[in-house]
């Protein structure tokens, strides 16, 4: 059986790099692939283009990993900007939007982080809490500066989650958006100390699985492991 090939979405930004002055750029921290890379999977990264040519992306695919970035674009789900939301990225939106409902469509397994698990709930028509501050009351999810911060999370026993991470623990958090109103089939699967929605997951899928937290800046996790799993076991299908 060959390697899973994980289709893993991207910024297109202006970047600096070498020679390279302020030119738009496709690019991703190594953070977010390496511990599918060391799960044995091969990394097909899918910019933002065309949300026409999803399905034909992911014919080429066995899953998708949703990862970070600017917040989603809150048109998305019905709501006015708030003032601390990011300017959008309406082309990336569309495009993840549009892969996360053709993969739903294939049972395609699915991992989500951060903006990731974000994309995943506005996909299938849920909201987002656009600053977590008036939510909480305090900064602490996001301290600014690239700068994690780790605090606790409940995974709720029964899910998929709890069988791949301790039902107690404190993660890396950088996020100032957050799940509101969950979207279609999904399920909470683990919340903060504060109550928010930490992680979902769809029971009815094969796997389906989306952390608000950065569990590419934690100890190794299973996590990993069962995704990469999963899109072995669509490979052999």
């Amino acid at each position: 059986m060959g390697a899973p090939v994980i289709g893993v979405t991207s910024y297109v930004e202006q970047s600096s790099t070498g020679i390279w002055h302020d030119t738009e750029a496709v690019w991703l921290p190594d953070a977010y692939i390496a511990p599918v890379r060391r799960a044995g999977a091969v990394i097909a990264v899918l910019p933002e283009q065309d949300p026409a040519l999803a399905a034909d992306a992911l014919a080429r695919v066995d899953a998708l990993y949703l990862t970070g970035g600017y917040d989603v674009d809150p048109a998305a789900y019905g709501a006015d900007a708030h003032l601390r939301s990011d300017a959008p990225r309406a082309g990336r939106d569309a495009w993840e939007i549009a892969l996360v409902r053709e993969a739903h469509a294939l049972g395609m397994p699915i991992l989500g982080v951060c903006r990731g698990a974000q994309v995943l709930n506005v996909a299938r028509g849920g909201t987002l809490h656009q600053h977590v501050p008036d939510v909480v009351g305090h900064d602490d999810y996001q301290k600014g500066d690239a700068i994690f911060r780790e605090l606790g999370v409940s995974v709720l026993p029964d899910t998929l989650l709890a069988s791949l991470h301790p039902l107690e623990r404190d993660v890396p958090m950088y996020h100032h958006q957050a799940i509101d109103r969950l979207g279609d089939g999904l399920v909470v699967s683990a919340r903060s100390v504060h109550g928010l929605v930490e992680a979902v997951e769809d029971p009815d899928q094969a796997f389906c699985l989306a952390l608000q937290w950065h569990p590419e800046h934690d100890e190794p996790s299973a996590v990993w492991d069962a995704f990469v799993a999963a899109a072995r076991v669509r490979v052999a299908r």
